[in-house]
């Protein structure tokens, strides 16, 4: 694989100015937080390329573990800010769902597929995790994002449901189809165009690390397959989940749920 200097990545910040510029002059509000989340990146990413090549050198079950369940918790702290939602109520549920469906996705797909010797080898394990995890974070914001302002937004619509006589499930049926809608629909469009528009981040990976691309083919199936199913899974469990505790006794929504604006 040909090396990327740091001096070639000096080029690559210098081509942030494009965007920055234009937030600048045409979304200033948001100009902080993109400054920010690049900093952010660059420094997390230099930080784990050091971490994980000791991870991988002591390749133990502990330590794997241990390092999936901080990026469980991190992405699900970032899915309950993003979505607008009190991490203090909603984390709990939240992270249950998340936990369930990335971790079922995962087995799946490392010791019925993949089948890797140890199972637990970090090479196959925290990559593998790592990419249905952050897919299933982007669902999730999306999904609970939808689903809870939607109600809170159409609460009139929402209270004649439940005054009809139906019950709470019934009444958040239409938001939660919806909210599913939301959650999937660009993970959908792009199933739709994988190959022909453009080429997955692993498939590109493994072809420039020299595997052969039909090897390369097998593995963006495998994994474009658990990353939907677990979308999909992960979205509608928190939403389940979270019911107990965004709605009271009456089946009004609790507004301590959502973050201070």
């Amino acid at each position: 694989m040909i090396d990327l200097s740091l001096e070639k990545l000096v080029i690559l910040y210098v081509l942030l100015l494009l965007p920055l510029g234009l937030i600048y002059r045409y979304s200033s509000s948001i100009l902080k937080s993109a400054a920010i989340s690049v900093v952010r990146m660059t420094l997390q990413l230099f930080f784990i390329g050091i971490y994980l090549k000791y991870i991988f050198q002591f390749n133990s079950v502990w330590i794997n573990l241990l390092w999936i369940i901080i990026m469980v918790v991190a992405a699900n702290i970032t899915i309950t800010k993003q979505a607008g939602l009190s991490n203090r109520k909603m984390f709990l549920p939240t992270v249950l769902g998340l936990s369930l469906s990335t971790l079922l996705m995962s087995g799946v797909l490392i010791l019925m597929v993949v089948q890797p010797t140890p199972f637990y080898d970090a090479r196959y394990l925290i990559p593998l995790t790592g990419m249905i995890l952050g897919n299933s974070l982007r669902s999730n914001v999306l999904a609970l994002d939808r689903f809870y302002s939607e109600i809170r937004r159409n609460k009139e619509t929402f209270v004649g449901y439940l005054l009809m006589g139906a019950s709470l499930n019934e009444a958040i049926k239409p938001y939660l189809s919806q909210a599913l809608k939301t959650a999937l629909n660009p993970f959908i469009a792009t199933m739709t165009t994988i190959g022909l528009v453009s080429l997955p981040g692993m498939m590109t990976g493994q072809i420039l690390g020299g595997s052969p691309p039909f090897e390369a083919v097998k593995y963006q199936i495998a994994i474009v397959i658990c990353i939907f199913c677990s979308m999909a899974l992960t979205s509608v469990l928190n939403i389940f989940f979270s019911l107990n505790v965004a709605f009271n006794d009456y089946n009004m929504l609790n507004d301590e749920i959502f973050l201070e604006s």
